[in-house]
């Protein structure tokens, strides 16, 4: 499938958001672990979520988690404690996204688990067992935070709880931290003991009702949109958003200041604007918002604003390796970016000819296609190649984007 895109003249609108993905997969594994049968509200609708619902709803011998790598990380810690022996798979992709550092932490504290193909990756066996006992665990704090959240979530059922060390640097810290908040607001007693060490007390979670707030994530493309958006009387509106949020990815909103979008909290929605303010260089380390990089690449590239950014390390593991991926899609449209140390990406303004229209490929990968369709505001003839993948984080994509004037088909 292919989809063109071609922008309006002027955008205004107002757009609902999906719930975050974020929230409702730790929100979810929770609340299976509280043994509560009333989901929380408003869950998201997006595709890691029903992968979780479905297994958690029908618990299967064969757990399929599809191309969800969140939902894989986190329903292999909960499986180590849920009784009954299971086998988690996913698509090819999630076949060759490694998955040993989880592992092996979840051996040391107990768990029985299995390689069933590939040493250090998916499909796993495992024999889950509600006792397991816990105890103490020290983690390299630079790889995934996916990882150190599956052991932090499932903590509090464990029979010595958890103390976790952190060596080397923590990335993306502010995810640990909304699972964190999330567990206390199911009763769990688990705080940060020093600076990288985390103590997680055994006696489980409090069943209790939930709310879960609006994607702020989903919300970066809007705010892409409006700073791609050439006329100045352009306004967006993103209902359930709030400015005290538990999601790390808010702070894209203090980002795109300096890339011209006013940002106005009224309540729990925000009110999009165009502002003249916008810089000449953009250097930013999004170690602690590493799913904003591609929105922020691609925003640069096209309103002209050479950049460095840095601590991309995770981008690597994703959906897709994400750096190679921009470098690729972004040379169709003429820009040329390097690469550092697997971990930064830069553009010094140097372009090249290309052809009028291009087609961006996704490569599996929701966040290619939702970063790349606003680059139609620029006057480009833009083509998505597998657009269905938004469903992964943000199934209404294509739909709201009709809904404040974009033609696509």
């Amino acid at each position: 499938m292919q989809y063109q895109i071609k922008a309006p003249a002027s955008i205004c609108g107002r757009v609902v958001l999906p719930a975050s993905k974020s929230i409702s997969n730790r929100a979810l594994v929770i609340n299976a672990l509280s043994g509560n049968q009333r989901l929380p509200d408003n869950v998201s609708d997006c595709d890691d979520t029903k992968v979780m619902l479905r297994w958690l709803g029908t618990k299967p011998e064969v757990v399929d988690i599809g191309a969800a790598g969140t939902a894989m990380r986190f329903s292999t810690a909960l499986l180590t404690v849920t009784e009954g022996t299971r086998c988690i798979t996913g698509t090819e992709r999630m076949k060759n996204r490694p998955i040993a550092v989880l592992v092996d932490a979840l051996r040391q504290l107990g768990a029985d688990i299995e390689y069933m193909e590939k040493e250090g990756f998916p499909p796993l066996r495992i024999v889950g067992n509600p006792l397991l006992a816990g105890g103490e665990l020290s983690l390299p704090g630079n790889v995934s935070s996916q990882y150190i959240s599956a052991l932090l979530l499932i903590a509090p059922v464990l029979k010595k709880g958890l103390r976790l060390v952190l060596t080397d640097t923590v990335i993306s810290r502010p995810y640990i931290d909304m699972t964190m908040a999330i567990m206390r607001d199911f009763g769990a007693k688990v705080h940060w003991t020093a600076e990288q060490a985390i103590k997680v007390e055994p006696g489980g979670y409090q069943q209790c009702p939930y709310y879960v707030e609006s994607d702020w994530s989903a919300a970066s493309y809007w705010y892409e949109i409006m700073a791609l958006q050439q006329g100045p009387t352009a306004e967006v509106v993103l209902p359930g958003l709030f400015a005290k949020s538990l999601q790390g990815d808010s702070r894209g909103a203090q980002l795109f200041e300096q890339l011209g979008v006013q940002t106005a909290f009224e309540g729990n929605e925000v009110r999009l604007r165009k502002s003249a303010n916008r810089v000449e260089h953009l250097e930013y380390n999004f170690v602690e918002m590493p799913d904003l990089a591609q929105t922020f690449v691609v925003t640069c590239c096209m309103l002209g604003i050479p950049f460095h950014f840095t601590g991309l390390q995770s981008l690597r593991i994703k959906e897709t390796d994400r750096i190679h991926a921009l470098e690729v899609e972004l040379a169709k449209l003429g820009f040329v970016l390097k690469d550092r140390n697997d971990s930064e990406l830069l553009w010094a303004g140097e372009r090249k000819d290309v052809a009028k229209e291009v087609a961006i490929d996704t490569y599996e990968d929701h966040r290619m296609a939702m970063a790349f369709a606003p680059v139609s505001l620029c006057g480009k003839e833009i083509r998505i190649n597998n657009p269905e993948v938004v469903t992964k984080s943000y199934p209404n994509y294509w739909k709201d984007l009709k809904s404040v004037g974009f033609t696509i088909g």
